[in-house]
Order: structure tokens, then sequence, then C-alpha cells
């Protein structure tokens, strides 16, 4: 999937880009605009970030930046889908792995592709999805954490076969919301995660889809 996607099949979630990237190397040059963005971040946090100073990270021209960017709310937008699109597509690959022969080993295993990208993803830790900015494009009127929450249930029941309902979506999103607070938490000062607030995460998660899912 290209980088400037956010997630395929959610069409209304993609950022406003001024010219979307269809050669290799105005894909790279994007990426890289991207990643110097999330340097910054990682470095200043998201509140600081300008335009010039992604320009001048990633070695490019004010102008190169406002090719694909009409100001710095959209970077960050683009940023955040970006992580989005990324911690997708290795969540539910680890779920859909027949090495998880359960769905809490699935979901631990999904829950440590969350923890490594607040490690090892720069500016992840400081941005996540964008919810903690409510970067969302205006015409979305959902959180990513939802979205992240359906894709992940959407796995579970392919993987599974578990029965499929707006109740089970809307428990397994209320689950979600609890794992990025106590997640953020974790992170906040300390670039590792404090495993107290991780493994409180794990166990509240895990009884709260119990009462759906059975005993793991």
């Amino acid at each position: 999937m290209a980088a400037q996607e956010i997630v395929e099949n959610t069409p209304d979630a993609r950022p406003s880009l001024r010219n979307e990237p269809v050669q290799a190397r105005s894909a790279a040059r994007l990426s890289a605009l991207l990643d110097a963005a999330a340097q910054i971040v990682d470095e200043i946090g998201y509140e600081r970030l300008t335009t010039a100073m992604v320009a001048e990270r990633a070695g490019a021209s004010i102008g190169t930046v406002y090719r694909y960017f009409p100001d710095r709310i959209a970077v960050l937008q683009a940023l955040a889908a970006r992580n989005l699109e990324r911690v997708l597509e290795k969540t539910t690959n680890e779920i859909l792995d027949p090495k998880n022969e359960t769905w809490a080993s699935a979901l631990k295993a999904a829950s440590a592709v969350l923890i490594d990208a607040h490690r090892t993803e720069a500016g992840f830790s400081g941005l996540r999805f964008g919810d903690v900015l409510d970067l969302r494009p205006a015409s979305l009127d959902r959180t990513f954490n939802s979205i992240v929450s359906d894709r992940i249930v959407d796995a579970l029941v392919e993987r599974f076969g578990f029965t499929d309902s707006p109740e089970f979506r809307f428990r397994f999103e209320t689950a979600v919301e609890i794992s990025d607070a106590l997640a953020t938490r974790a992170f906040a000062r300390d670039p590792q995660g404090d495993e107290a607030f991780l493994q409180v995460s794990r166990d509240v998660v895990t009884q709260l889809l119990a009462q759906d899912l059975g005993t793991p």
C-alpha cells in the first residue's frame, strides 16, 4: 500500500494532498517529508512543528513541501495516516497468523505491534494516529481508534469465526480506547514504556473481551 494512503477501503480518511505522487521518485520524496516530520515530532512535539522545519530536515525546498501539503496540519494528518496504515497492516497480519492459536495470543501479538510502534516508530508516541489532536479529515466522522478497532474485529471474526454484532464491536472499541489511554500513560515519561501500565492494559482488555469471546 502506498505511503500516502491511509487505510485500504477507507477513502474518506485520506488526508488532503495537493498532489498525489504517481511516480516512485515522487512517492520517495513524500516519504522523506513524512520521515522528517516524524523526527521533529519526536524531538519537540507536534505543536511546534512547522512546514519550514520539515523542509529543512528533509533537505528540500519549502516549495516542495507545499507541492504536497497546503499547511502544517495536512503534514500531521498525513503522518497520522501513515502511522495508522502501518499499524493496521501489522496487527492484522499478527491476528491472522496461524501461530497465534487463541484469540488471547492473537491480541497479545497485536498489542506487541502497538507497543513496538511506540518504542521504535519515529513520531508515533507523540502523535499516534492523530486522535490526540483530532487530526481526522473533516469528511471522516469516526476516530482513527474506531477504524483500528473495526479492522481488528474483522480479522478476529475471519480468523476465529466469532459472531459479529454491533454490541461486540462497541465493547471491543471500548477496549481499544482503554488500551490506548494506558499505553499513552506508559510512554508519557519512559521511552520504553512503563511495564506496569502496559500489563494492566493487557489484563483489562483480556478480561473485558472474555465476556464475549470466552475464557482464553
